[in-house]
């Protein structure tokens, strides 16, 4: 007998996480009432009809919510409280979720459910590491007024998806420069075929990129390099909040900066959701609980 999975809230990617989720388990869902397309193969449940639901698992997305109580689920009609939610998982119930913050964790926990966030699985940051990198490649050949080839490209940081951003740009004829903290990082970056310089040393080449690629979530291109860098030059922030850019100083100086959070969710929906279904799959697996 299967079990019976209840998703709630989220953008595309819950849908295509559940088509996929659909094969293993009865699978029902809310939260999706503004022309979206449902697999028939899943159970829509209406906003006022989630009290019948007695799920063993939750998915919800990410993030789960900006506050600790409202749910994050814009396609929805009905603002879904986060207590409303969880009365659809039977007790024991896990209750998976992205980005979860302390707020919705406590008061998950609180209420008796485990709970896993499923990005802070190694195999859901590589994976999801190609659609960012794809998407940061999308926007710089839509904004920029040249071709990537032959390129001088700056990247700050180098975790995943960096090393995705090396392979695509490589390809595609860039002459890459990787800052980096770690000297183990820029060792890496070497063996990659890109020249590297610490992260401290920016200042002196940022006036030849014409695109820097920032992950690294804290202030990393702040005025003093920006006013050395070419006013041409486009800037692709992925890092999360607070970023890595001083937006207001790019500004002023007349810098395009392009703050590209949550690509995977914009550029590759289908494939970001089998990522997020495969993770819980996974996760499932390791503990036995997965039922054939």
């Amino acid at each position: 007998m299967k079990q019976t999975l209840f998703t709630a809230g989220g953008d595309l990617r819950q849908i295509y996480a559940s088509n996929k989720l659909a094969g293993r388990f009865n699978v029902q869902i809310t939260g999706f009432e503004k022309d979206v397309f449902i697999s028939e193969s899943i159970r829509y449940i209406d906003f006022d009809d989630m009290s019948q639901c007695f799920a063993d698992y939750l998915l919800l997305p990410m993030p789960v919510s900006a506050d600790g109580i409202i749910l994050n689920a814009p396609y929805s009609k009905n603002s879904i409280s986060l207590s409303s939610i969880i009365s659809t998982v039977k007790k024991g119930g896990i209750i998976f979720g992205g980005k979860i913050d302390s707020k919705s964790r406590d008061f998950f926990e609180k209420s008796g459910f485990e709970t896993i966030d499923y990005i802070e699985r190694e195999e859901f940051s590589v994976l999801n590491a190609v659609p960012t990198a794809e998407g940061a490649v999308q926007i710089a050949l839509e904004e920029m007024p040249t071709t990537l080839s032959g390129s001088e490209v700056l990247i700050t940081g180098h975790g995943r998806i960096t090393k995705v951003l090396i392979k695509i740009l490589k390809a595609m004829g860039c002459k890459i420069t990787v800052a980096a903290r770690k000297y183990s990082d820029l060792a890496w970056a070497e063996v990659f075929g890109c020249r590297t310089i610490h992260i401290y040393e920016i200042q002196k080449t940022i006036s030849d990129m014409s695109l820097v690629i920032n992950t690294v979530p804290a202030m990393v291109l702040d005025k003093s390099i920006l006013e050395r860098a070419d006013p041409d030059c486009l800037i692709i922030d992925l890092a999360s909040k607070p970023g890595g850019v001083d937006f207001s100083a790019a500004a002023k100086l007349g810098i395009k900066v392009i703050w590209a959070l949550g690509l995977p969710g914009k550029t590759a929906p289908v494939t970001s959701g089998e990522i997020i279904a495969d993770t819980v799959i996974n996760i499932l697996s390791e503990r036995g609980l997965l039922y054939e």
